[in-house]
């Protein structure tokens, strides 16, 4: 555990022990945690990424969704310096960890949370830098002047950047977010999505980027760079980028009617024993190739043994009863298919609790939402950039009853 205090009011760690009593209690992954819950005498808000809770508490009224933004923030800024986010990165990497808590949050307010700024204050740790901290006795990664870029107008820029070429990439990275009932019904299907903008660009260039259906978008959020009322007037991105890889917006769009793949179970239990028969295809043709096909489900507690064999791919089944089968693309002959039976444990003559299953894939190119990126023009360049578009659509929750 990671601590630090932010304000004048020192909080007790006893309240991490109510939270993981409190986990306990809800019998959930942690995954599925509220990210806002009440104690007894604190407000506590939390995120999970990477295996590692981000938990912050306060005992006064607060707007939850700036509470969660930072934390997004903390996770985000240590994942780009610390490049894997885990345990053991961070246990090898504390001095830096405190180091960017300083520098991001000041007295209990968030402060300075660019990566492109912090890069400047806190050198992020390389082989190099360990191996001279050790020979120097030096340690310290903290610069001794203040980046110019935290008094200017566009704090999220580093000052006077020149590049030998200008080059700007957009990407829409969206998720699809998806419900089928028992029946094969459509229950729920929406996407969620972000515009990651690459930006390598010389000076101060001013970007305004335009959709061709923004009329389709939801629950759009921006990042501070985005001046808002070009696009509360005319739905267009007006904004000077900060430097590198950022999300520039995030939104999403509901009420879907179709899903890219169809997975279809069937299962039927008798005598002590289940058949079980999983179907995968093709249900609308996105016109590229659906890459990265995974079929996830947990086995039922009361099933004693499994046998399972595929016509294409692999099936795996893991000891916590975690059966996994890895499809990757859909042959063009054949559609995949899962079969085999369950033993049940002894007594049990029928299954009655059914699996959920969990669908992962990838399609590049393709934005499901149908969002179509109109227009990049670019101004305050001394030479003509290069520009690069390009989409993905990935499974999120995708679940399929049985």
């Amino acid at each position: 555990m990671l601590e630090k205090q932010l304000t004048g009011h020192r909080v007790d760690r006893s309240i991490c022990s109510w939270f993981s009593e409190h986990l306990l209690s809800q019998r959930l992954d942690i995954s599925k945690l509220p990210p806002v819950i009440a104690s007894p005498t604190h407000y506590l808000f939390q995120i999970f990424r990477d295996g590692i809770t981000f938990l912050a508490c306060t005992q006064v009224e607060m707007p939850p969704l700036m509470a969660i933004e930072f934390l997004s923030r903390v996770a985000d800024v240590l994942k780009d310096y610390l490049v894997d986010l885990n345990e053991d990165s961070i246990k090898d990497n504390f001095v830096i960890v405190y180091q960017l808590l300083d520098e991001m949050i000041d007295n209990g307010f968030p402060l300075t949370t660019e990566p492109n700024i912090l890069r400047e204050m806190i050198t992020p740790p390389t082989m190099v830098s360990k191996v001279l901290s050790v020979m120097t006795g030096n340690s310290s990664n903290v610069s001794n002047t203040l980046p110019g870029a935290t008094s200017s107008s566009v704090p999220w820029r580093t000052m006077d950047l020149k590049r030998s070429s200008n080059e700007v990439y957009v990407e829409l990275v969206e998720e699809m977010d998806a419900i089928i009932s028992r029946d094969g019904m459509l229950v729920k299907c929406e996407i969620y999505g972000e515009v990651q903008v690459n930006s390598k660009l010389s000076g101060l260039p001013d970007l305004t980027l335009s959709f061709a259906n923004p009329s389709i978008l939801n629950d759009v959020r921006f990042h501070p760079c985005v001046r808002f009322r070009p696009w509360e007037s005319h739905q267009i991105l007006s904004f000077v980028p900060p430097d590198g890889l950022f999300k520039l917006m995030s939104y999403r769009v509901n009420k879907l009617k179709n899903t890219p793949i169809y997975v279809k179970p069937q299962l039927s239990s008798d005598a002590g024993t289940c058949r079980l028969s999983v179907l995968v295809g093709t249900r609308n043709d996105p016109g590229k190739t659906i890459d990265s096909i995974e079929v996830n489900f947990r086995l039922p507690p009361c099933v004693a043994s499994a046998d399972l064999t595929s016509n294409h791919g692999t099936v795996n089944i893991q000891a916590d009863k975690i059966c996994s089968w890895s499809i990757g693309r859909i042959p063009k002959d054949k559609a995949p298919c899962m079969s085999g039976t369950l033993v049940l444990d002894k007594g049990l003559e029928r299954l009655h609790v059914f699996p959920t299953f969990h669908v992962a894939f990838k399609i590049m190119s393709v934005a499901l939402s149908g969002l179509q990126i109109d227009k990049l023009d670019l101004k305050n360049l001394p030479n003509p950039p290069h520009k690069g578009f390009r989409a993905v659509t990935r499974a999120g929750k995708y679940e399929v009853r049985s």
